[in-house]
């Protein structure tokens, strides 16, 4: 039995210029992100029956690869080339759809449980590079590359994307105190609902042809390449406007991004002390991210449920290996 565990990520800055759309139009695309203490959990078991057994919201028994319905499941069979006599089940402790990179966790810890279970070692890049095909050559998803480099290298990364196709990590380190910091002053509220990012993200990169969402973007890259300079110099408190500002920039690049439910809360949580905020993901549903001094008031008077902000430093991961 294999058990692989991968993270979640938040993104900080440069959502968005991870899409082809725009890095081909551009010297490069860039974000700042964070893996996160949340989990996808992917078990990989023996078949006793010659066949395949998927365990997610729903469950599956299928004779081959072909027949399999969950698309991301299938490709990744195919990848690894497993094809009968296995058994996979899926946990996360936050349900899909909420802004967090769910999709591209399973897809890399599927992947990474599937060559252990092999006997195979895999290293990061591949894991991601990988999961990039499965998700944006093979299944057309309108997505960009900055989740699953996030799941599979783990830590707070300035991450860049080439025309060349190629991307490249740049870990950014914080002294103890910075990443403690972070912990402290970030925090992460539920507003409720989840939602499928492709109808939002496939009209973002048809507004990509619109010079002025082409130059929303580049702001968004700016940003991101200034909260890199402003991490390693250590000042975390940075990153509270730039938060605002992204966030500013983000409702420009398509409708449906924000809603009248999250401007409220969003206007609310700056009444009651926050320093800065964003909401994760493609729109409308999922997670706040809050930057503020004073989050036990905050949770308090929101009305959201919370989840604490702590980075993740291992990336995908396998956390059991029994023979």
């Amino acid at each position: 039995m294999i058990i692989t565990r991968t993270p979640f990520r938040v993104s900080f800055a440069g959502g968005g210029s991870d899409l082809r759309d725009y890095y081909n139009q551009r010297p490069y695309g860039a974000v700042v992100s964070a893996a996160i203490q949340s989990y996808m959990y992917i078990i990989i078991h023996p078949y006793f029956h010659d066949k395949i057994r998927i365990k997610y919201s729903k469950t599956e028994d299928a004779e081959s690869v072909e027949e399999i319905k969950h698309p991301i499941v299938r490709e990744v069979l195919r990848k690894v080339a497993v094809d009968k006599g296995i058994e996979i089940a899926s946990f996360a402790d936050v349900p899909a759809g909420t802004g967090l990179g769910s999709s591209s966790s399973f897809t890399v810890g599927l992947l990474h449980a599937l060559y252990a279970y092999k006997g195979e070692k895999v290293d990061k890049e591949k894991l991601a590079q990988e999961a990039c095909d499965i998700e944006i050559e093979i299944l057309k998803e309108p997505i960009g590359k900055q989740d699953q480099y996030a799941a599979a290298f783990g830590g707070l990364n300035y991450i860049r994307f080439n025309q060349d196709e190629s991307v490249k990590i740049a870990p950014i380190s914080l002294e103890q105190g910075g990443l403690a910091k972070l912990s402290e002053k970030l925090k992460l509220y539920y507003v409720g609902g989840n939602r499928s990012a492709s109808n939002i993200l496939s009209q973002q990169k048809s507004n990509l042809k619109d010079k002025n969402k082409l130059a929303q973007l580049d702001k968004m890259v700016s940003l991101a390449d200034d909260l890199r300079g402003s991490f390693h110099e250590w000042k975390v408190e940075h990153l509270a406007k730039n938060l605002h500002k992204g966030w500013q920039y983000k409702q420009e690049l398509a409708t449906g991004i924000g809603n009248k439910h999250v401007e409220e809360l969003m206007e609310k949580a700056v009444q009651l002390g926050a320093k800065g905020g964003k909401l994760l993901g493609a729109g409308g549903t999922g997670f706040l991210l809050i930057y503020a001094d004073n989050h036990e008031e905050i949770t308090a008077k929101l009305g959201c449920r919370s989840l604490p902000f702590s980075i993740d430093k291992d990336g995908s991961k396998v956390i059991s290996s029994l023979r």
